[in-house]
Parts: C-alpha cells; sequence; structure tokens
C-alpha cells in the first residue's frame, strides 16, 4: 500500500518557487475549468429575462414558454448520462473541450433562432452541454486537484453555477432597457470561448492518463501539484485506487440487487426529486413573470431579479460553510422548514392588492425562499449523493440519481407556466409549500446523516442502517 502523500508545501527557494508555480497552476486550472459550471449557470438563469420579450416577438402561451425553458433541461439530462461515458472514452479535457464547441454553436444557435421549433431543437442541443459540463467539470477539477484542497476546489465549480446564474441576472437587467434578447442569450458564447481556448493550455488529470496507459505523462501533472517526493506515492495510490474502482464497477449490477443498497439507491433519487419538485427552478426561470404578475413592469421585474441571484451566491457560501459543522439532516430539515414558511407567504401575499410595496414583499419572500433553499436543501442534497452510496455503485447510483433530478426540473419547467394560467401564483407557490411539508417528512425519516464519517466506515454505518430488523 503507498505511503499517503505529504501535505507540507517543500522549504528553501526552489521549494518556495515549486510551491509558487504549483498555486499559479492550479489557480489556472480552476479559473478555466470553472468555467464549465458559470456556463452552467448563465444558461439556465439568462432565460428568465429573455422569456418576457420572447413571449412578444414569438408569439408564446404559457405552454411555449414551458417547452422553450425546459427543452435545455431535457437535453442536459441526456447529456448527464454521456458526460461520465465520454470523459472516460476521450479524456475529462476533450470531453470538456466538446462541450465548449457545443456551448458556443447552441448560444449562437439560440441567439439567431428565428422560429419556435427551431429554438427548442437549439436549447436542447445547449442541454447537452449544460448536462456534460455539469458532469465532466466536478470530476476534472476532483481528478487533478491536490489532496489537500479538493473539496475546496471541487465546491468551487458550485459556486461559479450561481455566480454564473448571477451574471445572467445582470445582463438581463442591462439588456432589458433595449428588448435585446437575442443578445442576452448570445452573449453566453464569449465564455464558451474562453473555455474552449483555455482547454488547450491545460493537461488531462492524471487519473485519465494512468487508465490509458501513460504513466509518464500523469507524472508531468503531477509534478507540477505536488512536491516531487510525494509524485511516486501518488502514481502507486491512484493506480491503486483504478483497481479497486474497476472490480467494483464489475460488480455494481449485482451489488444492486441487494435489498440494502436498492433501499439506499430509492432514498438518493427521493433526494433528488425532492432539491427540483420544491419549486427552486421555477423561481430562477420565471422570477420576472412571478413579479410583473404583481404588476411590475417587465425591466423593472427583470433588475429585481439581481437580488435573487446575489442572495444565491451568499447563501450557497454560508452552507458550504457550514455543512461540515452542523451537518446533513439538520441543514436538510431546517432548510425544508424556512422554505415552507416563505412559500406559505409568498401565496398568501398575492391575496394582497397589486401596489409597488406589494411587489417588493413579493420579491423578499422570493430571497428569503432561495436563501434557505441554496444555504441547506441544494448544498445537502449535492453532498449527500456523493457521499451515501458504497464504492460499487457509488458512479451507477449517482448517475441514476442525478438523470432523475434533470427529468423532475423539466417537469417543473414545463408545467410551472401552465399551472400559473390555471391555478394562479398563490394556489401554485402554496402546491410547492405541500411538496416542502412532504418533502421535510421523507428526510426526517429516511435521509442519512454523513457527518464526520469517512466513507469506509459510512458504508458500514448505512448497511446497518437500512437493514430491516
Amino acid at each position: 500500500m503507498a505511503a499517503p502523500t505529504s501535505q507540507a508545501a517543500p522549504t528553501g527557494p526552489h521549494g518556495n518557487t515549486r510551491a509558487r508555480s504549483a498555486r499559479r497552476f492550479i489557480v489556472s486550472i480552476a479559473a478555466i475549468a470553472a468555467l464549465g459550471g458559470a456556463l452552467f449557470g448563465y444558461d439556465t438563469g439568462v432565460i428568465s429575462g429573455a422569456l418576457p420579450f420572447m413571449e412578444g416577438h414569438f408569439g408564446l402561451t404559457s405552454l411555449g414558454e414551458g417547452v422553450i425553458t425546459s427543452a435545455l433541461l431535457i437535453g442536459a439530462a441526456f447529456g448527464s448520462l454521456a458526460g461520465g461515458r465520454m470523459s472516460d472514452a476521450l479524456g475529462r479535457r476533450n470531453s470538456l473541450l466538446w462541450a465548449g464547441a457545443v456551448f458556443i454553436g447552441g448560444a449562437l444557435a439560440v441567439a439567431l433562432a428565428p422560429s419556435v421549433p427551431f429554438m427548442t431543437v437549439a436549447r436542447f442541443v445547449l442541454g447537452l452541454a449544460v448536462g456534460s459540463a455539469s458532469v465532466i467539470t466536478p470530476l476534472y477539477l476532483s481528478e487533478i486537484a491536490p489532496p489537500h484542497i479538493r473539496g475546496r476546489l471541487v465546491s468551487f465549480n458550485s459556486l461559479m453555477i450561481v455566480s454564473g446564474q448571477l451574471l445572467a441576472y445582470l445582463i438581463n437587467a442591462v439588456l432589458a432597457h433595449w428588448e435585446a434578447w437575442r443578445w442576452m442569450l448570445g452573449l453566453a458564447a464569449l465564455p464558451a470561448v474562453a473555455l474552449f481556448i483555455g482547454l488547450f493550455f491545460l493537461p488531462d488529470t492524471p487519473r485519465w492518463y494512468i487508465s490509458k496507459g501513460r504513466p509518464d505523462d500523469a507524472a508531468r501533472v503531477l509534478r507540477r501539484t505536488l512536491p516531487a517526493e510525494d509524485v511516486a506515492g501518488e502514481l502507486a495510490r491512484i493506480d491503486h485506487a483504478r483497481g479497486l474502482e474497476a472490480d467494483a464497477r464489475r460488480g455494481a449490477w449485482d451489488e444492486l440487487r441487494t435489498p440494502w443498497v436498492r433501499r439506499l439507491l430509492l432514498v438518493g433519487i427521493g433526494l433528488a426529486i425532492v432539491q427540483q419538485i420544491t419549486g427552486v427552478n421555477a423561481v430562477i426561470y420565471f422570477a420576472p413573470k412571478i413579479l410583473a404578475a404583481t404588476g411590475l413592469g417587465t425591466n423593472t421585474a427583470i433588475t429585481a431579479t439581481i437580488a435573487v441571484g446575489a442572495v444565491s451566491v451568499i447563501a450557497t457560501a454560508i452552507g458550504m460553510s457550514l455543512i461540515d459543522r452542523v451537518g446533513r439532516r439538520p441543514m436538510l430539515i431546517s432548510g425544508l422548514a424556512g422554505m415552507t414558511v416563505a412559500l406559505a407567504l409568498l401565496g398568501a401575499s398575492f391575496h394582497l392588492p397589486r401596489s409597488t410595496a406589494v411587489s417588493y414583499l413579493v420579491l423578499g419572500l422570493m430571497v428569503l425562499y432561495m436563501a434557505f433553499m441554496q444555504a441547506t436543501l441544494n448544498t445537502g442534497v449535492w453532498l449527500l449523493l456523493a457521499e451515501m452510496f458504497p464504492l460499487k455503485v457509488r458512479g451507477l447510483a449517482m448517475g441514476a440519481a442525478v438523470f432523475v433530478m434533470w427529468l423532475v426540473n423539466f417537469s417543473v419547467a414545463l408545467v410551472f407556466p401552465l399551472l400559473l394560467d390555471a391555478v394562479g401564483a398563490s394556489v401554485t407557490f402554496w402546491f410547492f409549500g405541500v411538496m416542502c411539508v412532504l418533502s421535510l417528512l421523507f428526510c426526517k425519516r429516511y435521509a442519512p446523516e454523513t457527518k464526520g464519517l469517512a466513507l469506509e466506515d459510512l458504508e458500514h454505518e448505512l448497511r446497518k442502517a437500512a437493514t430491516p430488523r
């Protein structure tokens, strides 16, 4: 068994130079690769500002709004399934290059779309890149980062997603004055070009190089991120880990037939549904439409949505800092309780007479809801899905849960405009409040607590908890 890698930085002038070089290399990796997360956030958030103007340009019905919004999400569902397989075959970097090219083409296609069918297909294709990036970017970052900063670097990708949404809201607010919805959509091509070009200057990951029988290339990358004396040990550790994972994958389908593993998979899928059915993306995609229903002007509503994005970024950062101290289950349960209260008040606010004050009350309650959601449920669910499954089925089970998550996201985006028309905003948000109550009961009964346990010990504890007595 390989000795653990050293966490201490080398000392002396040469060591300091190596440490500075490694930091620069890691920062460049984070800055370029995390553009995939930012594009994920931008392309999912920008539609909220473009829709009010597309509605008039194309004569969209509520069903048309839902179809255009959700087309990206169904593409993302299939992109997430393809992303893992593609990254194994082509490499993490080359797969991100592919995603970057599709981001560029998709952004230009939706910006120039002459009709609703063309827009729908272009959004679906763009969704393939979004879904692929949602899988490949954290995989690339986790495999190329040194062990002692891996958690922070991968979490940085989550922060970039909500930052991308905030950027979309800011650009929407500026361009809304000229009703320039095509520019809103097309500007996503600029960071996509930066991602595409930047990746040519980055290597693939040591793990992928070793999987393809290229240990010299793997060592070359490791020498740029680790002290020289740690490289041989890390190479041995990666090779050993890949052997274990290969054995694990061969037994994955058999393992899923085990009752306690099947139960955990159902819990994971349930958590993925909880994250989406409680209404978060209805707010992200349709915030200006919701605010306009209170009497706020279109441009003002789009500008006000910036508050939703800003709070999402701050709340995500707070959630990342609390999750290891507070625990997963308490975060989920307290967050769902807060979301329930916010949604109950939000539904009630639509019964008040229309006024500017009521419009900003609705905005404030949406911001409160998003603060609870992003700090607790969003952070907690993604972390649990990465931790809760045993090694033999981890990739398969998490892939299944994320696929279901995208499908439910698609369904919410498709149905939400129709619900607003059919029953009104008040009943719609009360419906999401009821979903929060049911989700709270589900999490209290079934969500595992993974705080403070090594993954090997966690597997033993979850086996005991999930096995009927």
